[in-house]
């Protein structure tokens, strides 16, 4: 249930949504969910099938915003040092030196994460919360910007690992895709292959154009009232019977950056609880367990709750 209206974006950012328009086709709400997570410093995770587009919105961010890319393909049998690299001995220098793995890029997309083991998910944990990596008790900075891109396959599909809590923490949103829409997938099937349309795409914004819009987006103002909104939320997580247990600080702060890079999107400097409320959806509901334990997903009925149950300033 979205309760907003979508708005026009800054001038910087409009031919990046413009162009992502053409390629993933009718899922203009899902690709601005996208760019705002971005903008908010965060990690996006895209649960859905296979062959829904999520490695090609991926592809597509990172060559819109000039970003370097890489692609982790995450198996059972990986180990961390397949992630973030692993000293070699060089017999010519008499020592060893560090390979850098694929984690060392600007957006990396980490295909099907649930596929790989917890020891192996558990790389990404430094790197996602503090953009460095220790490899052998030497820290090691990760590019900047640094943005991870996770996709992951329905949990009734073999050879899938739950998340653990703490890796699903680290995700600032989760999003779904989904089918497109009669209309769209007609055109997809009837036009030009994506992965050719993706070759033709040329950046749309500079690296440092996308650091400054970044930084902007912290100075989009909070009045009293949203931080009230937002602790209520938080507060009512904590206290619904529903929940297993409530929502931890660190997610009423990324709701609030999300907030605020929405509210950017939509060309203001200040936050409205309809910002609150359009992210919330795709912030909030992995991070909460529901007390019924059902089998079916509830993400979305779970954000509805959230909104039912909070007034709104």
């Amino acid at each position: 249930m979205h309760l907003f209206k979508t708005s026009p974006a800054p001038t910087a950012l409009a031919p990046v949504l413009a162009a992502a328009d053409q390629v993933i086709l009718g899922k203009g709400h899902e690709i601005r969910l996208a760019v705002c997570c971005l903008l908010a410093g965060g990690h996006l995770l895209i649960e859905d099938l296979p062959g829904v587009g999520k490695t090609t919105l991926a592809r597509l961010l990172a060559r819109l915003l000039g970003l370097q890319f890489s692609r982790i393909q995450f198996t059972s049998d990986m180990l961390p040092a397949d992630i973030i690299g692993v000293s070699i001995y060089e017999r010519s220098a008499e020592a060893f030196r560090f390979h850098p793995g694929p984690i060392f890029a600007q957006v990396v997309l980490a295909d099907e994460i649930n596929r790989a083991t917890p020891k192996a998910q558990s790389a990404l944990l430094e790197a996602m919360e503090e953009h460095q990596v220790t490899v052998e008790g030497v820290t090691r900075p990760l590019p900047s910007p640094f943005f991870v891109i996770a996709t992951q396959n329905p949990h009734h599909q073999v050879g899938t690992f739950p998340l653990p809590e703490s890796q699903l923490d680290r995700f600032l949103m989760r999003i779904r895709l989904g089918y497109p829409a009669a209309a769209q997938e007609k055109e997809l099937l009837a036009g030009e292959d994506r992965r050719a349309l993706l070759e033709k795409v040329v950046p749309a914004v500079t690296p440092q154009a996308l650091a400054a819009l970044q930084a902007e987006a912290t100075r989009v103002r909070l009045s009293a009232p949203i931080v009230d909104y937002c602790h209520a939320i938080l507060a009512f997580s904590r206290g619904s019977a529903r929940f297993v247990y409530g929502l931890s600080p660190r997610a009423g702060l990324g709701l609030l950056r999300a907030a605020r890079a929405w509210a950017l999107l939509a060309g203001r400097d200040y936050v409205l609880p309809e910002d609150v409320q359009a992210v919330l959806p795709a912030c909030l509901p992995h991070r909460l367990s529901d007390s019924a334990d059902t089998a079916t997903d509830v993400h979305e009925d779970m954000a509805d709750y959230i909104l039912a149950g909070v007034p709104v300033p």
